[in-house]
């Protein structure tokens, strides 16, 4: 019954699920091919790990996607071990549980409902609390700058050598888990403008600002987000939201403060989804929601800042 109603064949989705080439962006819309290709040869694991799922997923990918209870009710997925994951694997008895939040029902329909997750089997079917069957698309700013000691020195890591990056990093109101701030592109906005709108709601309050304040932190992000900046992923996230009709799929973006002084110059304040807000040093021992830590990892390496004490982890792929 469950592969009736998803279809007896593969939908033909058109994803960006491959890693986009590291371009570095400004007003003139430059990009230097050295950082292109080391990037891609880093950024071929990810994009292994959703692909392999074709065939049967990874042990160590495919997993949020997997979780039980889903985010915000009781409901139970349908139990998928990794060998099952793989619509070209076949499981006749496949019979995933079907929920859409009633939040969810309460809006438009978008899409066909047959369109199948490119990743995989996930145990549950309908579309959970995303909007729109098919990808759901969102966009993370990751914001950047040199961990500082009181003199302005940079900060080295006493075993890697290297120096100690860090990122304004949020913690969800809806699960508790540190993140990425971001959110959702409205219909008809750019990427560049939701990168912007969700960094202010979410790191510095702006929705609860007054006029002149909001003129004044517009001023100070237009600075930040008009520089040179680093697009780190672009595809398919495992994501504990992610059902086998509706995904999500985001562009996270690097924006880097070299200097410190225009972070200097905005006081983080959490607000909207966000309970919390702080900047938090980049390592490999960050627990962070969906497929942040990965994001957050290939910054470290395109930085070439600190992120493990182990020097074969540095070595690795995701």
């Amino acid at each position: 019954m469950a592969e009736r109603i998803l279809g007896k064949t593969l939908a033909t989705v058109s994803l960006s699920v491959a890693l986009a080439s590291v371009t570095v962006k400004s007003s003139g819309c430059c990009s230097i091919p050295a950082c292109r290709n080391s990037f891609l040869s880093c950024g071929f694991h990810l994009n292994s790990n959703i692909m392999s799922s074709s065939n049967g997923a990874k042990e160590n990918s495919h997993n949020k996607a997997r979780t039980s209870p889903y985010p915000g009710s009781k409901v139970q997925r349908s139990q998928v071990p990794n060998e099952k994951v793989g619509w070209f694997v076949e499981w006749q008895d496949y019979n995933p549980v079907e929920y859409t939040a009633v939040s969810v029902l309460a809006g438009p329909r978008w899409a066909d409902p047959q369109i199948r997750n490119p990743a995989g089997r996930t145990g549950l079917i309908g579309r959970g609390l995303l909007g729109r069957w098919g990808p759901n698309h969102a966009a993370d700013p990751i914001i950047t700058r040199w961990k500082r000691d009181r003199s302005g020195n940079k900060i080295t890591h006493p075993v890697s050598g290297k120096n100690i990056l860090q990122f304004v990093a949020i913690k969800r109101k809806d699960c508790g888990e540190w993140a990425i701030p971001g959110g959702m592109v409205d219909p008809g906005e750019k990427i560049s403008a939701t990168l912007k709108r969700e960094f202010g709601e979410e790191a510095l309050n702006s929705l609860q600002k007054s006029s002149a304040e909001k003129r004044e932190l517009e001023e100070q992000l237009h600075k930040l987000f008009s520089q040179e900046h680093l697009v780190i992923y672009k595809g398919y996230v495992d994501d504990p939201r992610n059902t086998d009709n509706a995904w999500m799929e985001t562009e996270a973006v690097n924006y880097h403060d070299e200097t410190g002084e225009i972070m200097d110059n905005l006081t983080l304040e959490a607000g909207d989804d966000a309970g919390k807000v702080k900047w938090v040093d980049i390592s490999d021992q960050l627990q962070l929601y969906a497929s942040h830590s990965q994001f957050i990892k290939l910054v470290a390496e395109k930085r070439d800042a600190h992120w493990s004490e182990n020097s074969d982890a540095e070595c690795r792929g995701l």
